[in-house]
Parts: structure tokens; C-alpha cells; sequence
């Protein structure tokens, strides 16, 4: 291609005096038909290339669909429709097939009144035509003489109790700044223990909890075996409750081979087996020799204390005659696993960090967590020990050992490593007991907490902040505000939600939560859109709690995956070695660790090929929020639209159980 110039030459004339200019540019404007010519040749080629970019993208967009589709059509073909077997099928699940098919019929009605402009101006009585439109204009002077306040009315109430929420969360948050500014955390005595002398070691007993856990319960026990204390001053209680027999003998065999290496460990096992995780402590508790012992450290089967968690606990009791309990904060190995692992850690790393930290500084007390945690047996004995009668014996404990005057201390320096519920079945049965149990707990407490001795405001601080705001109130205003008065309020426009409601406070309070977890800043909108979607199941959970419903007392033991075992060939084999006194391990050892683990894998009894679900109140509840954001579409509602939108998508994606560990 010519270089894009021009050569100018002029010559002037003496007699005319004019002179010519001459342009030799084939480029140049002042062709314009030629340049005319070229711009039309290159617009084509700018359509061509846009309309390929257009093409592109749609194949992408259509593949994708496609796929979604395709797995979307193969999880209802296989997926087991008994998701929750006669509670699926309750009375909420049909109160949301109701409001669904409502809301649909709305949505059908408010589309034929949309293009016949109905709905733009009133109408006058002699205009109406047609049955429908009688029907649509009564329709408008009911909804907004009768049904509009009162939907105006339970929204305001609910906003009212999102406040109330929102500021404790924000306390709670100013609080931790607080801490963190300061630097304020727990001391101890600088003469706490004696490392000189291990005679002056108190003497601490180690609790494992397990039922069936034939994935972690090796590691548990190895990491508890290898707690740095005097081998004189601690015992080890494996507390095996599975009902296999096979798994039963492996454990016996984990236990020996760690006696044989010297260590003060037992195994037991009940042959009546009530009570769950409670009645299994509450047998432990009741042998001869607890006497012996002033401290219990409970851990979970899944649990794996560092060496040096005895040592950095133990000494807080020092001195403080009225300190009933350390814990320690959770550490997640497979916080990364998937979305859902991810968001159960923003969530619990918020609760460790601001709910825990900031309630045991400034109040002396929290919720007991169940396990990585240390008591003084005396608060236990004095609070009337582990009972059976909710499924959170953990938080039954710790609020009577708080009406006996005992105090708390949370150590967040201080973490133990564990594992966080993969599928979104194990993860749904979890909460249901974290939040039905408080309610029975409620029930249960509050004629002791009135009739307690403790203060006016630990009263008050118990009943309205710790189980009334925190365990009713939230899980109440969550479902009712976001999946309930929400799509509500698009077919009644008159009781419509503000902005701030639904999109800028509910960001701000989910930035606060991600706060203690800054890599999951990328996570925010997930975040929200996961918490709304959750709340269905702890709200069902809560009302089950509350009045006794069926439900409320299932207890089903959280599946682990043994995430953290990597290295249980090498620690397998270092268990198996015959020589009691080799601190390390060696490479020619490795053999009898796969031979060991091979036993246990032939020894697993085969069991069902497990699929993933179809949960009907999520599906449901997509559907609700889908056709409210249809509505609103006719309303040209913004932010309404893109809430509702996205919202009902998060509860698809959890109906299908597309998130977390896929079974199928």
C-alpha cells in the first residue's frame, strides 16, 4: 500500500495572477467520491467483524445453556425426590406451593391487564368490559383498602426487627475494632505452669466423641495421642458410639497401638447407646477415676489439636478460681474445597472473630462451640453436668454453667484444625440442628434464667440478644422479609420495599461479615444471595425447635471426608511400627500403612450408591421469586428485578443441589 501524502506544486501566472495548486493524493477530500467509496468498503468490514464477535458470543451463550440444561435434565432424572422425607412434604412447603400458585395466576392476570393498560389509570365503572376486568378492578380496590396495610404492616415490622439486627451486628463489629485497635486479648500468669517441673501439671483428661466416623477417626486420635503434656497427667477417652462392628474393631486397634507406644489412652464403648453426643459424655463422665482429673478437653472426631494446644490453654485457669471454660477457634482445612465450603468460612470465621471473641472479652461468655474447648470438670459437676435433652448440649451447658457464676474465655490466637460439611445435604441437616436446638434450649431455660441469681443485664442479655434476636429473630425476619413480603409486595405495588431495605443495608452488613475473611471479598454478592437462601431451612428449623415439632429432635452425625488425612499413609505406618521408643518414622515402615489402610477400605460394608437431591421447598421457592421478578419486570422495578432475579436463581441452584460435593 502507497504511503498516505501528498505532493503540492504551484505555479503563478503573470498575467493572471492566479495561482494553480495541484494535490497528488489519491486519499485526499478532495475526492470525494473516492473517499466516499473506500469509507462504505471498510463499514462493511466493521459490520462483518461486529456480527462475527455477535456470533461468537451467542454460540457461547447457547452452549452453555445447553450444558446447564443437559445437567439440569439429568439431576431431575436421577436425583432422589425423597429429599426430606414426611417433613418435605409439611406445612410450610405447602404455605409456599399456595403463595406459588398464587403469585403465578397474579402473574398471568397482571400480564393481560399490563397490555390492556389497565393498570395505567383508574377505571371508571361504566368502562369495564368483560367479567376479567370486573374482576381486575375489584381486585384493585380490595388490595389497596385491605390487603395493602396489612402487608405494609408486617413488612414495617420486619424492617423494624432487620434494624434491631442489623445495629447488634454492628456493635458487635465495633467491638472487634476495638479489640483489634487495643490489642486486647487474654493473659496469664507468667508462673502458670512450670515447664521445669511436670509434677505441677494439672492432671487433664482428653475426650473423642465419635459416631461412625470411619474417615477421620485415626487422625483424631493421632493428633491427640501427640498432645505435649506429661504422659503421667493425661488420659485419652475414645468414646466410640458407632453401631458397625467392623469400625468398632478398627478403632480398638488404633487404641492399642498408641498404648502400646506408652500412651494413657482407653476405648469405650456403651451398649446402650441413648442420648447422642450428651449421653455418650455423660457415661464418660460417670467413671471412678474422673475424680482423679480438674480439666476435660473435648474434641470432635474430626478435630486435630496441635501439640501445643494443652499448653496454651491450661494456664488461663491459673488463678481464676471462677473460670469455667477455654475454647479455642475452629481452623478449616477444606475451606477452598468448593462455593460452598467457601461461604460456611466467611460465615464461621465471622462468628469466632467478632460473636465469640467480642462476648467472651467484654461479657465472660458465649455459646460452648462442642468441642476445642477445655473445662474446669468442677463447672461441669456444679452446672448439673451433660443432659439430653435438646440436641445442643454444648450450648445447654454453657448457659447453666453461666447461671452458676462461671466465666468464659475465647482464645482466637489459638486454632484447631477440622473439616466443614462438603454437600449441601450434610450441610442442611447441620443447621437444622444448630437452629432448632436453641429454641428447645429456650423453652426449656428461660424459668431458670428469670429465677437465676445472675444480674439484670446478663438476665436481659440472655433472653433478648443471646436467644431471642440472635436464634429467633434473624432466621424469623430473613425468610419472612426476603422470600416472603418481597415478591409480595410486586403484585401490591401499594406496600412496595425501599432501596435501602433490600440492596444497601443487607451489602453493608454482608461486607461487615466477610470483614474477618478478607480473600472472600470476591464472594460478597454470593455471599448475600447464600445467606437468603439458607434461611428458609433455619427458619423451618427454628418453628420446629420452638413448638416441638417433630423435627425438632433429629440428630444426624455431619459426614466428613477425611480432607485433612494426605499424610495418614505415613502416619499409619509410624503407628504399626513395633518399636514403642522410635520418635520417627522411616521409609521401610510404609508398607505396613497400606497394608493397614487396605484392611480398612476391604472392611467398609458396601452401602447404597448415594445421588444428590431435589429440595421441593427451595425448587418451590425459586419459582415464587422467578414469577415476582417477572412482575416486577412489568413494573419496570430495577433493583427489584436484578434481587428477585438472582435470588431465585441462588434457591434453583441449591433446589437442584448443584452446589458443594456432587454425588451422582
Amino acid at each position: 500500500m502507497a504511503p498516505n501524502c501528498a505532493v503540492t506544486t504551484t505555479e503563478k501566472s503573470s498575467t493572471n495572477n492566479f495561482t494553480l495548486l495541484q494535490v497528488h493524493d489519491s486519499d485526499s477530500p478532495m475526492f470525494p467520491e473516492k473517499q466516499k467509496a473506500t469509507s462504505r468498503k471498510q463499514f462493511t468490514w466493521f459490520l462483518l467483524l461486529k456480527l462475527h464477535r455477535v456470533m461468537t458470543c451467542l454460540s457461547w451463550l447457547t452452549n452453555g445453556l445447553k450444558a446447564t440444561f443437559a445437567l439440569v435434565k439429568k439431576r431431575v432424572s436421577v436425583a432422589d425426590m425423597n429429599d426430606e422425607g414426611p417433613n418435605g412434604r409439611g406445612r410450610l412447603y405447602r404455605f409456599i406451593k399456595v403463595f406459588l400458585a398464587l403469585s403465578i395466576g397474579g402473574l398471568v392476570v397482571e400480564i393481560i391487564a399490563h397490555f390492556n393498560q389497565w393498570n395505567l389509570h383508574m377505571i371508571q365503572p361504566w368502562e369495564v368490559q368483560g367479567l376479567l376486568h370486573w374482576l381486575y378492578v375489584a381486585w384493585l380496590s380490595f388490595r389497596e383498602d385491605y390487603v395493602a396495610p396489612l402487608v405494609l404492616f408486617v413488612s414495617k415490622f420486619c424492617i423494624v426487627l432487620f434494624l434491631i439486627q442489623s445495629l447488634d451486628r454492628l456493635v458487635l463489629c465495633l467491638g472487634c475494632f476495638w479489640i483489634k485497635y487495643k490489642k486486647l486479648k487474654p493473659t496469664i500468669d507468667a508462673d502458670a505452669c512450670d515447664v521445669e517441673d511436670p509434677s505441677n501439671f494439672p492432671m487433664v483428661l482428653v475426650q473423642i466423641p465419635m459416631c461412625n466416623e470411619r474417615e477421620v477417626y485415626s487422625q483424631s486420635i493421632g493428633a491427640a495421642a501427640q498432645l505435649d503434656w506429661p504422659k503421667d497427667r493425661i488420659l485419652i477417652q475414645v468414646l466410640d458410639d458407632s453401631d458397625d462392628g467392623n469400625l468398632q474393631l478398627l478403632i480398638k486397634e488404633e487404641v492399642a497401638s498408641w498404648k502400646e507406644k506408652g500412651i494413657n489412652i482407653v476405648y469405650r464403648h456403651r451398649l446402650i447407646r441413648t442420648g447422642y453426643k450428651a449421653g455418650n459424655l455423660k457415661s464418660a463422665m460417670s467413671c471412678d477415676y474422673i475424680k482423679d482429673y480438674e480439666f476435660v478437653a473435648i474434641f470432635d472426631a474430626d478435630f486435630q489439636p496441635n501439640p501445643d494446644f494443652l499448653k496454651l490453654t491450661i494456664p488461663h485457669f491459673k488463678g481464676k478460681p471462677d473460670l469455667g471454660l477455654v475454647q479455642a477457634r475452629w481452623s478449616f482445612v477444606n475451606k477452598d474445597e468448593n462455593l460452598l465450603t467457601r461461604l460456611q468460612n466467611i460465615n464461621l470465621c465471622f462468628h469466632f472473630e467478632v460473636e465469640q471473641q467480642v462476648n467472651g472479652y467484654f461479657l465472660n461468655f458465649f455459646g460452648f462451640n462442642g468441642t476445642a474447648g477445655v473445662w474446669r470438670i468442677k463447672a461441669l459437676e456444679e452446672s448439673g453436668g451433660w443432659l439430653e435433652r435438646t440436641t445442643v448440649e454444648d450450648m445447654d451447658i454453657a448457659v447453666r454453667a453461666h447461671l452458676n457464676g462461671w466465666k468464659f474465655i475465647f482464645l482466637n490466637d489459638v486454632k484447631v484444625l477440622c473439616e466443614l460439611p462438603e454437600s449441601y445435604e450434610a450441610y442442611k441437616k447441620q443447621q437444622h440442628r444448630w437452629h432448632s436446638g436453641p429454641m428447645q434450649l429456650f423453652r426449656l431455660c428461660l424459668p431458670a434464667i428469670l429465677t437465676s441469681k445472675i444480674s439484670v443485664w446478663k438476665k436481659a442479655n440472655l433472653i433478648f440478644l443471646f436467644f431471642l434476636l440472635r436464634k429467633l429473630i434473624l432466621p424469623f425476619y430473613s425468610f419472612t422479609l426476603f422470600c416472603i413480603i418481597l415478591p409480595l409486595t410486586m403484585f401490591i405495588p401499594e406496600s412496595e420495599l425501599p432501596l435501602w431495605v433490600i440492596c444497601y443495608i443487607p451489602i453493608i452488613m454482608s461486607f461487615l461479615n466477610i470483614l474477618p475473611s478478607p480473600k472472600s471479598v470476591p464472594f460478597l454478592v454470593p455471599y448475600l444471595l447464600f445467606e437468603n437462601t439458607m434461611s428458609v431451612t433455619k427458619f423451618n428449623a427454628m418453628i420446629s425447635g420452638l413448638f416441638q415439632l417433630g423435627s425438632a429432635y433429629e440428630w444426624v452425625v455431619t459426614k466428613k471426608t477425611g480432607r485433612s488425612s494426605e499424610s495418614d499413609l505415613l502416619a499409619l505406618a509410624e503407628r504399626e511400627s513395633k518399636s514403642s521408643n522410635e520418635e520417627k518414622i522411616l521409609r521401610r515402615h510404609s508398607e505396613s500403612g497400606l497394608e493397614l489402610l487396605g484392611k480398612l477400605k476391604q472392611s467398609e460394608v458396601p452401602s447404597k450408591k448415594k445421588r444428590n437431591r431435589l429440595y421441593r421447598k427451595e425448587l418451590a421457592l425459586a419459582l415464587l421469586l422467578l414469577t415476582a421478578s417477572a412482575r416486577s419486570l412489568l413494573s419496570a422495578h430495577g433493583v427489584h428485578f436484578y434481587f428477585l432475579l438472582f435470588q431465585g436463581l441462588s434457591f434453583l441452584v441449591m433446589g437442584l443441589d448443584l452446589i458443594g460435593e456432587q454425588v451422582s
